[in-house]
């Protein structure tokens, strides 16, 4: 099928054959239950078997009633007294109570050992899932990771709430019944061995054929679905370039698909039954027949009472052996979703062997610093934990003779060398691919070398700790991602502690503050997701006022002017540069007007720096920069 693969909220690629069962994830799953759950469990263990064996046991009084109560009453006509048999059933009433309150006992223990599980299990997700390196996500699908919330969870929540239960009850049962049929008839017992086999043999390839188009149906609810919502999010493209009519048509071939597949699916499903149904009640004919004729020809000591149960010991086990087959493919399926559960629980985290924090000390009169501080002359530094020394952050930043790649393949950058000296501004340009993003990719640790160094203030990267790096560098990008929460939260978001009138002051550094006071609740106005319900430039604004708040001596700007006006440019720039005043500053632009004024313009192609110099001197050069600022050919 042609078009577009499935991206984000798509679901995943389910196998064309039916799931085995994973006893390893299952294990694992179920010592995680027993660790949080122990006398839950033991709870409904007991209360399954009380409720299976309760079911069974009016079967078997069925013999009890007829042989040595209606039979003898029979025989004693008008004299007959019903007291005992009054007592038994209301002995039997009793049984049937307590096997209700113990269904529903585990039926609600079942819920709470699930719902809790879930919790557990997603909070440690989501926990695990800040740990993970940025690579981690850009490898896999967006919409895949967020299945595992929902659809994994939710296979998760009906397997431990539903499937494990009724398989357990539905083996208990058959135990039950088949020990009772052989203590009433072991000749009739053979008989309906005899017939499951036959009805297991049948129904295996419907049920093999059944669940192959279940599968098949599951991965074209998945296509479907992510295409909608790509369609979705596409909206303006689409309408923008008259597109409807072939999303339509997509569209239409994707449910055709899953049509055809769910069509399948249902009509084996729905024989299956049917043909079970008629199975039985031949059964039960061959039984009734064999069991009369055993009883009457003397060749086995059945009574009436001793059929009659027998009879409904037959039908009545055929249900569990059914609910055993298809909840063990229940099982096998939700533990497809659970493997992959504990496949990101199984992730590596993010490795970081740095022992340098970022802390505040006080600078002496003879210059050397002090690990105290006083608000009026606190200043930033770094603490070497292991040798308890302090060295100032002063934002030099140096590339060492880098080599890097995403994969191993192919590499992005190559002999990379670049000075940011502390208060200088360096712009990286160049064609799309060339490499810009992934230098402060690096610079950040998303992702570690392949070959050379990068220092920070002297100091080799690799020493500090992630946390404390990140923390020092400011970071605007040019996708701009708004949290739902009021515009002033959302630019606190750089700095968590920064006061409302911080927020406020990095607002109107920006230039955002005008816009933001004409919003209906101006700063406690709620966004919607993303930011849609704001303008481009205007979610560009919050994103620099964000990193203005952080107050970082170093920043990483790429494109973050990119979708503002001139205009609006020409005044966000007045508070750029106050913000990048005695800070180390990397500047990612296409834009080449943004950056004429920076102190130092490295022109990368291929991975390779290939000019470097100020604006003046790279135009006096005619070379690759030159062809850029002059238009002789465009960026990609």
């Amino acid at each position: 099928m042609t078009g577009p693969q499935m991206g984000r909220g798509g679901g995943r690629a389910f196998p064309s054959k039916m799931p085995k069962l994973d006893k390893k994830t299952f294990g694992r799953l179920m010592a995680l239950i027993w660790s949080e759950h122990k006398v839950r469990l033991v709870v409904v263990v007991v209360s399954i078997l009380a409720s299976s064996l309760a079911s069974v046991a009016g079967s078997v009084f069925l013999r009890i009633l007829i042989d040595s109560y209606i039979t003898p009453m029979a025989a004693q006509g008008g004299a007959a007294s019903f007291k005992a048999l009054i007592e038994a059933l209301m002995k039997m009433a009793l049984i049937y109570a307590c096997g209700v309150i113990a269904t529903y006992t585990y039926n609600r223990l079942m819920v709470t050992v699930s719902q809790r599980t879930l919790k557990s299990i997603r909070d440690t997700m989501f926990a695990h899932m800040q740990s993970l390196p940025i690579k981690y996500f850009d490898t896999r699908e967006h919409g895949d990771l967020m299945s595992l919330y929902t659809n994994d969870t939710d296979t998760l929540r009906q397997m431990v709430t539903q499937s494990i239960p009724n398989f357990i009850s539905s083996i208990v049962t058959v135990i039950a019944i088949f020990i009772a049929m052989v203590v009433t008839s072991w000749h009739l017992t053979l008989v309906v061995l005899l017939s499951l086999t036959s009805m297991l043999f049948i129904t295996r390839g419907i049920a093999r054929k059944s669940g192959q188009h279940f599968m098949a149906q599951q991965k074209a609810i998945g296509a479907a679905n992510g295409y909608i919502e790509e369609l979705v999010n596409a909206q303006k493209v689409v309408q923008t370039f008259t597109y409807e009519e072939r999303a339509i048509e997509r569209f239409a071939g994707l449910n055709d698909e899953l049509f055809e597949n769910a069509f399948n699916a249902n009509r084996y499903a729905n024989i299956l039954m049917p043909i079970m149904g008629n199975i039985s009640y031949i059964q039960y004919v061959v039984v009734a027949i064999v069991g009369g004729t055993l009883a009457l020809s003397g060749l086995a000591p059945l009574t009436l009472g001793a059929i009659a149960s027998f009879l409904q010991l037959s039908r009545t086990i055929n249900m569990p052996i059914n609910q055993m087959a298809q909840q063990l493919n229940a099982v096998a399926m939700a533990l497809a979703g659970t493997r992959r559960i504990f496949d990101l629980l199984d992730a590596e985290s993010e490795a970081d062997s740095g022992h340098i924090t970022l802390t505040h000390a006080t600078r002496a009169e003879d210059g050397s610093l002090l690990p105290t501080c006083d608000s009026s002359t606190c200043v930033w530094a770094w603490h070497d934990e292991q040798k308890g020394t302090l060295t100032p952050l002063s934002g030099h930043v140096r590339l060492i003779d880098v080599d890097f790649g995403y994969s191993d393949e192919k590499l992005v950058l190559k002999d990379v060398s670049i000075d940011a000296q502390p208060g200088k501004k360096i712009a990286l340009v160049g064609p799309t691919g060339a490499g810009k993003t992934t230098i402060t990719n690096l610079i950040n640790r998303f992702y570690d070398l392949a070959d050379g160094k990068i220092r920070y203030d002297g100091i080799n990267i690799n020493r500090i700790k992630k946390g404390e790096l990140r923390r020092s560098l400011g970071v605007v990008l040019q996708d701009v991602h708004l949290f739902s929460d009021t515009v002033m939260e959302n630019i606190r978001y750089g700095r968590l502690d920064a006061t409302d009138d911080e927020v406020i002051e990095a607002a109107k550094m920006a230039n955002a503050d005008f816009f933001i006071s004409h919003l209906p609740q101006g700063y406690q106005t709620e966004l919607a997701a993303s930011g849609n319900s704001l303008s481009q430039g205007q979610r560009q604004l919050i994103s620099i006022a964000r990193a203005i708040v952080a107050n970082p001596p170093v920043l990483v700007l790429d494109e973050a002017t990119s979708s503002i006006d001139t205009y609006t440019e020409a005044v966000v720039q007045q508070g750029m540069d106050a913000l990048m005043a005695g800070r180390t500053v990397f500047v990612i632009a296409h834009r080449l007007s943004t950056i004429r004024n920076a102190d130092t313009i490295m022109v990368l192609d291929d991975g390779t720096v290939i000019e470097a110099g100020t604006h003046e001197q790279l135009m006096e050069r005619q070379g690759q920069y030159w062809r850029l600022y002059t238009g002789v050919f465009e960026l990609e």
